[in-house]
């Protein structure tokens, strides 16, 4: 969602996936909102982003999420397959990683990432995986 939003090197490619994509078919949890919150603080505090332009991209997350996306709720459950899908530490998985894995899994989605490591564990795992 960050590259969507913010000026990086895979912006265009993920902005071009996103616009081929049906609004009714891109899930995400909520905890994207606390990973993207966290992102964007990040650029604000590295000076890759101005406080107002963190603002602005917010304002556009919210008016995507509302009209493009379904926002899935997260269990006890998913934390618990999550800490199973880290536990396997040979799939190198970050926690946060591992949850929306197990939200993927969970759900009968697609993990849709530009992170080929992660997707490559979702595959293991047997949850289906998209490189964007």
């Amino acid at each position: 969602m960050v590259a969507s939003l913010a000026n990086e090197a895979a912006t265009h490619r993920v902005q071009t996936w996103l616009g081929r994509q049906e609004p009714d078919t891109l899930l995400i949890s909520d905890w994207v909102l606390t990973e993207l919150a966290s992102a964007l603080s990040i650029k604000v505090r590295t000076g890759e982003l101005s406080a107002a332009d963190r603002a602005r991209l917010v304002e556009v997350f919210t008016r995507l999420r509302t009209e493009s996306l379904t926002v899935l709720p997260i269990s006890r459950n998913h934390f618990v397959t999550a800490a199973r899908f880290v536990e396997q530490f040979s799939l190198g998985l970050r926690a946060a990683d591992a949850l929306h894995v197990a939200l993927a899994a969970e759900y009968g989605a697609t993990l849709c990432t530009l992170d080929r490591r992660l997707a490559e564990a979702a595959t293991t795992l047997a949850v289906n995986a998209e490189l964007v």
